[in-house]
Order: C-alpha cells, then structure tokens, then sequence
C-alpha cells in the first residue's frame, strides 16, 4: 500500500511527509532519483529510503525537516481538488457518528475531489466496499486518481449518473450525501438503506437543513440531529498557552438520522410524537385513520 503506516522505515512507492520551519510541510511519494524541490533547498528521494519515521534530515542548503507518515488529515487537506472538499473535523464526526467501521457497504453521493471516499474507503478497510455516485465526469476522473495514489481504489466503486434515478445498491449499511439539494433525494435513501441504517448529510445553509429534515421526517427517518463542529487550536507554549489567531469555524452543517419502519398502533404515538413524525396529531384514531403515517403528517403541515 502506498500510504504506508505500519512499516518502521521509509521504503520506494511511500507517500511521505517532510516538515521544515514554520511546520511547512510536503507530502510526495518516494520514487528512485526523485527530488523534492523547496525554496529551503532541494531533498533527494533516495537519501530517505531506508530512515525511520521521525528522522531528522537537511536540505542541501542545509535546512533541517523531519521525515514522518502522514496522517489522514493531512492527506486530505493536500488532495488535488476541483471542488469544496469536506474537512476533517466534519470527516471525523460523521465517521464516528454514523458508526462506519470495518466490513460495512456504504453509499455516498457527490464524489467532489473524494475526501469523504478516501476516509470511508480507509475506515472500512479490505472487508468493507464503498459505492460512490457523481454525475459529472471529471470529478470523478480526478478523485479517482487521488484513490489510486493512495491504494485504496479496490474498496471504491465509482458510479457515474444521476442519483435522481436511484441507486443501485440495497440494504447499505450507512449512506452519506453531500449535493446541493439532498432533501430531493430521500425516498431514494430509503430504498438503499438498510432498516436501521446510518444517514448522514451536509449542507451550508439552515435552509437547506430545514427542507431536509422536514423531507427526512416524512419518509420515516427519526432520531434526526443537527450540528456544526467548531475547531480552535491553541499554541502549545506551557507558559503562554492562548488560542491560536485564527480558527476553522463554520463550513457547514452536519444532519444525521436512522431508518426505521413505523407500525400503525395508538400505543405507538406518544413515541412518534418525540421523535417529531406527529407534532401536530394527537388524537391516536387521527394518526391512525388509515393513510400511512407520513402522509398524516404531511397533510397537516
């Protein structure tokens, strides 16, 4: 694998990371008689094959740099991108927060430059597949080629078409979106995803958020959240610890739901109405009349 985090030394074919001064960092991979050229001198590929991970270097202007494996995070940020990319602590969120792990099938829609697929493709390893949908060919081309690069490209089947039309797959275990308008999408989610299953979206605006929850809601997903993640660094001085100038704050908002299946029984409505699929009818023989539960709640509105 080229993204090499397991072995104790730098070998051919590693993408690696060289940080200088001022935390100024490159991430290349290592290829014979490569050189990496910087305005602090240049750095020859094969004088690093063979160092351990956090060895200490110099240019041939002598400037000192440390050899390390990059972290997911840094790969992500240094992508080759056309598009917005999703940053990683919005990654890292919707990871943990839609339990993506090892062995699982999960669907994403809007492949961008494929930061989200990297991260997928990496979380659910050798055992696990990631379908991603884009409707427009040259994204795909490139966040193809970022997939590559970094050896992940079998865990990765790439879709080309509009997820208006559906997806192919069925009984996903997690399904992510990141297009303009997700909330035309739902019922196509709900056909793909298993019942239990993980949703996850983003989007810039709260408009946008509140025309996807209302959509989720009524296609029967429940237990719905909304959030951003703020991130504030600090400088690591022990005795000026302070904040750092300048933080990653709002790029978007995160909204996540679950798949469930109603059944049409009173006992059922004092439940329902928590999770907010009838907010307005609180009369049990109403909710139940005989039109499907989001039907009810959507005549209401």
């Amino acid at each position: 694998m080229p993204w090499n985090l397991t072995s104790p030394t730098a070998q051919l074919g590693d993408i690696v990371q060289l940080v200088g001064l001022r935390h100024k960092h490159f991430i290349f991979t290592l290829t014979e008689g490569g050189e990496l050229h910087t305005h602090r001198g240049i750095v020859k590929h094969d004088d690093l094959v063979g160092l351990p991970w956090g060895s200490q270097l110099f240019s041939h202007m002598g400037s000192p740099f440390f050899l390390l494996q990059p972290m997911l995070g840094d790969i992500l940020t240094n992508l080759p991108r056309n598009t917005q990319i999703l940053y990683p602590k919005e990654i890292g969120f919707l990871l943990t927060t839609m339990g993506i792990g090892p062995g699982q099938r999960v669907l994403e829609a809007g492949t961008g430059s494929g930061s989200m697929t990297i991260a997928l493709a990496y979380s659910v390893g050798k055992s696990g597949k990631i379908y991603s949908y884009e409707r427009r060919p040259e994204f795909q081309n490139l966040a193809r080629k970022n997939i590559v690069r970094l050896g992940l490209d079998e865990q990765v089947e790439f879709k080309l078409g509009d997820i208006a039309d559906g997806f192919e797959e069925r009984d996903v275990d997690a399904l992510f979106l990141d297009v303009p308008n997700p909330y035309d999408y739902i019922p196509q989610v709900r056909q793909s995803i298993k019942s239990g299953g993980f949703f996850g979206a983003l989007v810039p605006t709260t408009n946008q958020a509140g025309r996807l929850i209302q959509s989720l809601q009524r296609n029967q997903f429940a237990f719905l959240e909304m959030c951003e993640v703020l991130l504030r660094y600090y400088k690591t001085e022990p005795t000026r610890l302070r904040p750092t100038d300048r933080m990653v704050a709002h790029t978007g908002f995160l909204i996540f739901g679950r798949k469930i299946n109603i059944i049409e029984d009173p006992r059922s409505v004092d439940l329902l109405k928590e999770i907010g699929m009838l907010s307005k009818l609180d009369d049990p023989e109403q909710a139940f009349s005989g039109a499907p539960v989001e039907e009810a709640a959507e005549s209401e509105e």
